[in-house]
């Protein structure tokens, strides 16, 4: 190919795919390369939180992803003997984010649909079979892309203005820019055993927690039909001989009971090596990492997949505002800037969560039993436990940090409901906005239509009107990542650091209207 492709992404796993489609709804063309040739069929990921949701709603999938996914019901902590030790349950209603807080689904199904859009998708070329066998600057400011069909043979070198390494933990592009990966400390092998089912399992339906240092075990429904177990393997113990029947079958029994272990598929029964690990550099000129090329976190707190797919949410609408000539090249540092502490901070906390619920032997098997069923009465504990929010972002180019308890700037906005019945996010579309309570004047309102911001009135009383006064700011410049990058009380201002995206006319905000419950 003579003419570079604007983004070149390696790797057609969900944060892969993810990014294309974010990309296409800016406008920017790519080409997913993937070794091979369909979707991994095998079940992994089992968890996406609402924050995440959003970001599957921006790649214009996330009616497919609630119709196929299962609302948890929060946490339950057993002891060893499977006795309850603290249960802390959630309502399945959507939060504020516009979507359940903890969402349970199947990776395949989850990639069939994602694999469906970009079919249809005019702007994303995907290819199966090929083999990225390097990465390289090319000497005007572009990347090379060295792919080699894995069928015929044939070899062919694509020009990216960018290429995004979105291809797992052993990933080739992380080796190709000669990143590495520095481990934080946390090992530790486990059995993880998927079946499908029609009959019944007669368990609560939230997350189980076997708090045990012998066995701790995860146990969780999935779907109508599918489950997931994961059980930490004892040192000597192997993925094979604990495979067996008789051997799974003692260690579901718990949840099963008198089921007949003929009665479930076992779908997927292998050994994983939980992990936490960053890589030290996530960008080399044009080349990004992205997923778990850029970080691995063990599932203690469902935020794996997310990782990857907040990844791309952040990057993806950067890079369109370069290609746009809205941003300079410079300004895609912010990416890593942003990203890596956030990625840390749950990676860390991820880690501390299973250290409290796994290890410490008899005296933390102690412990656990005399604090763990005092938590659900200490006041607001159960609502940190089972809240969603993720830190906010760190102070970057494109993000002005203010240190105050009560500040929006780096956190999400909520995806309340407006006065016209619409969510916020369906009026946003993938445009900058101002969120604003005050009066707007004519001149303010048709710059934001020349930089083609879309302008949010929003009533005082309001939610969004409350969620703005005890940020104390009248106004907020939100960036097409749901990210609030600024705040103040100047729209004029703020108008003038949103940075241009693309030539499309923004979507229509809804008319003020008096309404307390709404935007």
């Amino acid at each position: 190919m003579d003419d570079p492709v604007p983004v070149v992404i390696v790797g057609a796993g969900p944060t892969g795919v993810v990014a294309a489609r974010l990309l296409a709804v800016h406008g920017v063309r790519s080409v997913v390369l993937d070794r091979w040739p369909a979707a991994y069929p095998r079940p992994r990921a089992v968890h996406l939180d609402d924050e995440v949701c959003r970001i599957l709603h921006r790649a214009g999938v996330h009616e497919q992803f609630a119709a196929v996914s299962r609302p948890a019901e929060g946490l339950r902590l057993l002891g060893p003997d499977h006795r309850v030790l603290a249960q802390f349950s959630r309502g399945t209603a959507d939060g504020v984010h516009g979507h359940p807080q903890a969402n349970m689904f199947d990776q395949p199904t989850l990639e069939a649909i994602l694999r469906r859009a970009v079919d249809q998708d005019p702007l994303v070329t995907l290819r199966g079979g090929v083999e990225v066998t390097a990465v390289s600057a090319d000497g005007d400011g572009l990347a090379a892309v060295a792919v080699t069909d894995r069928g015929s043979g044939e070899r062919q070198t694509l020009r990216a203005r960018y290429v995004l390494g979105c291809d797992g933990a052993n990933s080739a592009v992380r080796a190709q820019i000669g990143s590495r990966m520095r481990d934080l400390g946390f090992a530790q092998r486990w059995l993880v055993v998927d079946v499908d089912t029609d009959a019944a399992i007669d368990a609560w339906e939230g997350v189980h927690q076997v708090c045990d240092p012998r066995r701790a075990a995860t146990y969780m429904r999935v779907g109508a039909r599918r489950y997931r177990w994961e059980f930490r393997l004892l040192p000597g113990e192997t993925a094979a001989a604990m495979s067996a029947p008789q051997a799974l079958h003692e260690l579901v029994r718990p949840w099963t009971r008198d089921l007949p272990f003929e009665a479930l598929a076992v779908v997927r029964c292998a050994e994983y090596t939980f992990r936490a690990q960053i890589a030290d550099r996530w960008r080399a000129g044009p080349v990004f990492l992205l997923g778990d090329a850029a970080h691995l976190t063990p599932p203690f707190i469902g935020q794996g997949l997310g990782a990857g797919l907040r990844d791309a949410g952040n990057l993806t609408w950067k890079l369109a505002a370069v290609l746009a000539g809205g941003l300079p090249a410079a300004a895609l540092d912010s990416y890593e800037t942003e990203r890596r502490p956030h990625a840390t901070a749950l990676i860390r906390l991820a880690v501390g969560v299973g250290r409290a619920m796994t290890q410490g032997g008899d005296v933390g098997d102690l412990l656990r039993r005399l604090v763990a069923p005092r938590l659900v009465h200490v006041p607001g504990l159960r609502a940190r436990v089972l809240d969603s929010t993720t830190p906010p972002l760190r102070r970057s180019a494109l993000l002005r940090r203010r240190w105050s308890p009560w500040s929006r700037n780096g956190r999400l906005c909520p995806n309340l409901v407006l006065c016209d019945g619409r969510r916020l996010d369906d009026v946003l579309g993938s445009s900058f906005a101002v969120l604003t309570v005050g009066p707007l004047r004519p001149q303010v309102a048709a710059e934001a239509r020349r930089r083609r911001v879309v302008l949010v009135p929003v009533e005082p009383a309001s939610g969004l009107g409350r969620w703005l006064r005890r940020g104390r700011a009248r106004a907020a410049l939100v960036r097409p990542d749901r990210t609030v990058m600024r705040t103040g009380g100047d729209v004029a201002a703020l108008l003038r650091v949103a940075p241009a995206l693309s030539s499309a006319a923004p979507p229509t905000a809804p008319p003020p209207r008096s309404d307390p419950d709404g935007g």
